[in-house]
């Protein structure tokens, strides 16, 4: 069993490694990592719990009139950031967020998963998620913004002189090793200039915190190489989108309870009705883990990301994939998220579905091993086949009628979520766009 750290063990490792500044991390409503900087000698006090900040300021948060909250941090979380210079380091300590009153801000993402992974704990199992993060390499204009310039003309699995994203690619890989990640693969994806770091799964909770430290890294180190990284799930017409693919899990004891030696496809009764329960809330769910307008530019036929809710082993189309592993390492892997989601809020919608559909012993459909994009719109309704919402506000409509989800939300993030997306939409709406201009304004 890892052991845990104490508040000694935290201003041991700060003081011994030259640790001047530590950053107090926490993850807003909408998946943006935010922070406090503070100085090694005031890092006693916010290891006691007493640093306060203004909730009002963040988005998704609290109002004005109760707007003060107080970091807790999670002591097993020190790190000290790699690239930081030795005579003047950095460390950071993710935390959680509470009310003055010593009770949890409700409104909290980590808060939100870990009450779903109580739920998990209380039938008796742990929630393993290992997520499969895309992102994209892009040029940086005279000022340092953004370009959607691509760096490299490289494919799926391309090597150098193809993949001119390979020296930055490295460097993350060894700062993410530096950072404890055990990273297993990368490679170069489909699409010109797009990447894959995959590292191991974990509990539920540090995946979800894993993830969102391997998106400042990814940031940090391709701004290192002069480039910009993103995760916008859909920055190039005509490309394959970036997805958030996530392998999951339940393990009781130890012990891999998805796998079945006796099952035709290997799978337990649990890993079927986890599934099934998936399933029946995939709708709902999409608002979560795909929150912006552009994520549904992924989500269309042709590049390889579900649009229908369907199961298979054989073929990558359908919204979950059973991969051949079995054994310790049978898993059941989502394909619809990307990785603009909010990784806490998304882990937690998905394990309170998975858990509905156990409890409630939930079959899923039979799979559909064919390639689900060259059957015709009546096979698939005869097949009974759902399909994905095609816009945010289809999912957000969605997210609304669902009860469970929005249980598991808690109403305060649901409030705030569904109207912040909203008037994202409705921005959306507002605006005209290059592709109307290039194809009406002759025209008409």
């Amino acid at each position: 069993m890892e052991k845990k750290m104490s508040v000694q063990d935290v201003l041991s490792q700060a003081r011994g490694n030259g640790v001047e500044f530590i950053r107090l991390q926490f993850t807003d409503l909408f998946g943006m990592t935010k922070n406090v900087a503070i100085t090694v000698d005031h890092l006693q006090n916010a290891l006691e719990n007493r640093y306060m900040f203004d909730g009002s300021s963040i988005d998704g948060f609290a109002r004005i009139e109760e707007s003060d909250m107080i970091l807790y941090p999670d002591l097993d979380t020190f790190q000290i950031f790699p690239w930081t210079p030795s005579n003047g380091r950095v460390a950071r300590l993710i935390c959680d967020i509470y009310h003055p009153d010593g009770t949890p801000f409700e409104g909290d993402p980590r808060y939100i998963l870990k009450r779903v992974i109580k739920q998990a704990a209380d039938m008796g199992y742990t929630f393993n998620a290992g997520p499969e993060c895309e992102f994209f390499l892009f040029h940086t204009d005279e000022t340092g913004k953004p370009t959607t310039q691509t760096h490299d003309m490289g494919g799926y699995f391309d090597l150098s002189p193809m993949d001119l994203g390979e020296d930055a690619r490295r460097d993350i890989c060894l700062t993410l090793t530096a950072m404890g990640f055990d990273v297993e693969a990368s490679h170069h994806e489909d699409a010109n200039g797009q990447h894959e770091i995959d590292f191991r799964y974990d509990e539920a909770l540090r995946a979800a915190d894993n993830l969102m430290t391997f998106k400042i890294i990814v940031k940090t180190i391709a701004k290192r190489h002069g480039l910009y990284a993103t995760f916008m799930p859909k920055p190039l017409s005509g490309m394959p989108g970036s997805g958030l693919h996530i392998n999951m899990s339940l393990s009781r004891d130890g012990e891999n309870v998805f796998y079945d030696s006796k099952d035709k496809y290997g799978l337990s009764r649990e890993a079927y009705s986890f599934m099934a329960g998936i399933m029946a809330h995939i709708r709902a769910i999409t608002a979560i883990a795909n929150p912006i307008v552009n994520s549904y530019k992924r989500l269309v036929p042709g590049y390889e990301a579900p649009v229908y809710i369907t199961w298979a082993t054989r073929n990558r189309s359908p919204l979950i994939r059973i991969p051949s592993a079995q054994g310790e390492a049978t898993r059941i892997e989502l394909r619809s998220p990307d990785p603009s989601c909010n990784p806490y809020l998304t882990f937690a919608v998905i394990l309170a579905a998975g858990l509905d559909g156990i409890r409630q012993g939930l079959t899923p459909p039979a799979p559909v091993e064919k390639n689900i994009y060259l059957l015709s719109k009546e096979e698939r309704q005869a097949a009974g086949i759902g399909s994905l919402p095609e816009t945010l506000y289809e999912a957000l409509q969605a997210l609304q009628d669902d009860r469970l989800i929005t249980d598991t939300l808690g109403p305060h993030a649901t409030s705030r979520f569904i109207q912040a997306k909203l008037k994202e939409w409705d921005e959306y709406k507002q605006q005209v766009h290059p592709w109307e201009i290039q194809k009406y304004l002759s025209r008409y």
